[in-house]
């Protein structure tokens, strides 16, 4: 069990890491040579240039302007001052609204933090040395502040039923307010015109022997949505087109590299091998044979093109759906088009970045069978996680470990030993057995069939909340009272083992915020200070870099990793409501974490992360259900735990409580959620009605051309159409193609960013 001097050695150690992390960022991030790894966002938009194109030439490299490292806190004032709207703008909804989160969590746990150590935090101190009178049970003088201290049957427990009352009604306030701002955030959003919102997905085409998926998709439309459908593309397998492309991508970059080169030494032309990795062969003009091969993989690319194209098994049976208004798309995505429920399927499109193409063609059945399979997967990856999360357990307490590993016994109880072992270790290995968990359920989702990156982030977000609260907050608070009271359970009746596990339940509070410190602090202070990518930059850089575009794909800005952020955020949100009336002690650690959080994020959306697609908000509904569901597991084990201390009177009042959320959850599902999955037809008419009188001349066929392509089509086709730049230098299409949607934003906010 650890103590304040063990959770004092825990935050010295994170603080300092912490600050070191942040010292180094500071001053790392100055470098001109470290400016695309820093500033990677501003370099795709192309308004930021780079500090090395001028200067002498240390100055490229090292940054010897000292006045600069006076100011080298300047990015904490800059990630907060960009207003919220210009954020849309420049970063998208989602990693606007994403923020929030964190915002939302302080706007919670502030008012609550006050209230319990106004209220709460007297009471328990105040309840005498109930824990001491315990015969056999392991605690600290941290737990003397916690329910815990207060013996059973005192009418001091009504003081903690009232403050339950209170945070939920407060977090219900919260919440509500947020639903709805982000609800009409999203309505504001939508009213920017977009290609996925007059198109929609149609899977499960059926098979027909008379007509092609092409023609087949066309008839059917035509017919059944005659005065609305404007065109269709149907979906691709274009593996074989796609290899070339990354082929003559490859050669593309050479032959940039080999021009730049002789252009800097005219009076030799570059020289290659043909043989294997250019290490033997026949020697020939590097330029000129690089010019050959592209023009052969041209050539060759065009005949695949049309191949991919007129061959009839190249398509799949699903197709990108697009009509003339917001209404007649809003019409086909929300009706059944079809008799057999297992065909014509349809529903809204997903923006083009966001489409995940190689599960468009997958047949319903299939469908059904992957995830019934990917089910009994996870529940028995749920239930064997708990053997590595017992382990961590074991090591959460000096006792603890003497139990299972006598042997160590003068070793751990050395005062420098036992802080570190109680106070840091704990946390950090439980971090490390969650690394790669992110990895298999993003896989599991791939598998269940879902066709777009948003629904994958969120269904691997809903795999890996499951994960969050069975093993790491259930499996840590079980396992730990065990091994933290082995002595009890093996001593005394089954009977008692119940009022046991009650009793410390809030003593797992000491585990929890030395892995709030290790996660939420150290952490997310090395994730401004990028490491990774700034070692894998400069190694790029140093041996892969041949020309400006290898230097872009070098730089890897990232992106929120929504499937894996938004469950770590639930855990904090978990953590601090069931605390808040059981241990108040761990709020303040939390409340640290969000405003940290939320000022690291900002910077990192500003400045660096390139998000892969915009879905809208569409996670928001996620976001408050498992806030809500934390709620309910803070209730239910308030209940528990008051009934282990002769209190049954208050357990009626607690289930009231219990309703009481549920009905919130139902009455903001049915306030708010349909925002987020349906479009309202009345704004789709007048949307659309604005649009005709604003923009007659508007072409939405032609706008509308191409956007769902296949990304390999695409590329080609747009080489086709221009194979070099106004400088002469190869082109590559998938730059940034895609970013139809991206509004550029002033010189003078991308200095402020800085």
């Amino acid at each position: 069990m650890a103590s304040i001097q063990d959770i004092s050695v825990s935050a010295v150690i994170n603080l300092i890491s912490a600050v070191v992390f942040l010292l180094a960022f500071a001053i790392v991030r100055l470098q001109p040579i470290n400016d695309r790894v820093y500033f990677p966002k501003w370099y795709l938009k192309g308004i930021r240039p780079s500090p090395r194109s001028s200067g002498t030439f240390a100055n490229k490299f090292v940054n010897l302007d000292f006045r600069t490292y006076i100011r080298f806190l300047n990015w904490m004032p800059a990630a907060l001052k960009m207003p919220e709207q210009e954020l849309i703008d420049h970063a998208g909804l989602d990693s606007a609204v994403y923020i929030r989160i964190y915002l939302l969590g302080l706007k919670i746990f502030v008012p609550i933090t006050i209230l319990s150590f106004a209220v709460l935090v007297p009471v328990n101190w105040t309840a005498g040395e109930t824990l001491e009178h315990i015969e056999d049970l392991t605690f600290s003088n941290i737990d003397r502040l916690s329910i815990s201290n207060v013996p059973s049957g005192s009418q001091r427990f009504w003081a903690h039923v009232m403050m339950a009352y209170v945070f939920t009604f407060w977090t219900f306030y919260i919440l509500y307010k947020e639903y709805k701002t982000v609800s009409t955030m999203r309505l504001h959003f939508s009213e920017n015109r977009r290609p996925d919102q007059f198109t929609v997905l149609v899977k499960n085409v059926p098979p027909d022997p008379d007509e092609s998926v092409d023609e087949h998709v066309e008839h059917f439309f035509r017919v059944n949505h005659p005065d609305h459908y404007l065109s269709h593309q149907v979906v691709y397998n274009a593996n074989k087109l796609a290899e070339l492309v990354e082929k003559k991508k490859s050669f593309r970059n050479w032959l940039t590299y080999y021009q730049t080169k002789y252009e800097r030494n005219p009076v030799k032309k570059p020289k290659i091998k043909t043989g294997f990795w250019g290490l033997w062969g026949k020697s020939v003009d590097a330029i000129d044979y690089y010019m050959t091969e592209i023009e052969k993989l041209s050539k060759e690319e065009a005949e695949e093109r049309e191949k991919v194209i007129s061959d009839p098994n190249a398509i799949v049976p699903a197709a990108f759906v697009s009509f003339k208004s917001r209404w007649g798309a809003a019409v086909c995505a929300q009706t059944q088009q079809s008799r057999n429920s297992t065909i014509w399927l349809t529903e809204w499109a997903p923006e083009p970045r966001d489409v995940y193409w190689d599960n468009l063609s997958i047949p319903y059945i299939q469908i059904a069978v992957r995830r019934l399979l990917m089910a009994v997967a996870l529940f028995f990856l749920t239930f064997f996680f708990m053997i590595p999360i017992g382990f961590v357990q074991a090591f959460a307490s000096i006792d603890g470990i003497k139990k299972v590993l006598p042997f160590l016994k003068s070793l751990i109880e050395m005062d420098v030993v036992k802080s570190f072992v109680q106070g840091f270790l704990p946390g950090i290995v439980l971090k490390i057995f969650l690394i790669l968990l992110p990895m298999i359920l993003m896989t599991m989702s791939k598998i269940e069939g879902f066709t777009s990156l948003s629904s994958l982030d969120r269904r691997s977000a809903s795999k890996y909340h499951l994960f969050v609260i069975v093993n790491v907050f259930f499996g840590s608070i079980i396992t730990g009272a065990a091994f933290q009271q082995l002595q009890r359970f093996l001593n005394q009746s089954p009977t008692e083992i119940p009022k046991t596990i009650g009793v410390t339940l809030p003593m797992k509070a000491t585990f929890f915020i030395t892995f709030i410190m290790v996660d939420g602090w150290a952490g997310i202070a090395a994730e401004i200070l990028r490491l990774v990518p700034l070692v894998m930059f400069h190694i790029k850089n140093t041996f892969l870099v041949k020309t400006e575009h290898d230097r872009e794909q070098a730089m890897d800005p990232g992106s929120l990793n929504f499937s894996v952020s938004e469950p770590r955020l639930q855990l904090y949100f978990l953590l601090g409501l069931v605390y808040s009336v059981v241990t108040p002690i761990l709020l303040p650690f939390i409340i640290v974490f969000f405003a940290f959080a939320y000022m690291v994020f900002r910077h990192q959306i500003i400045n660096v992360y390139d998000q892969k697609y915009e879905s809208g908000a569409s996670f928001w509904p996620d976001v408050n259900r498992r806030i809500l569901i934390g709620l309910v597991i803070s209730q239910l084990l308030l209940i528990g735990l008051l009934s282990t201390k002769d209190t049954a009177k208050s357990t009626p009042l607690l289930i009231v409580l219990i309703v009481l959320t549920i009905w919130f959850h139902k009455l903001c599902k049915g306030r708010f959620e349909s925002v987020f999955v349906k479009c309202p037809l009345q704004d789709a008419v007048v949307k659309d009605t604005i649009e005709r009188s604003t923009e007659p001349n508007f072409n939405l066929k032609e706008y509308l051309h191409n956007a769902y392509l296949h990304p390999v089509l695409k590329v080609v086709e747009f080489e086709v159409s221009k194979e070099f730049d106004e400088e002469n230098n190869p082109l590559v299409a998938t730059k940034r193609i895609s970013q139809w949607s991206s509004k550029t934003v002033s010189n003078g906010t991308a200095e402020d960013g800085i």
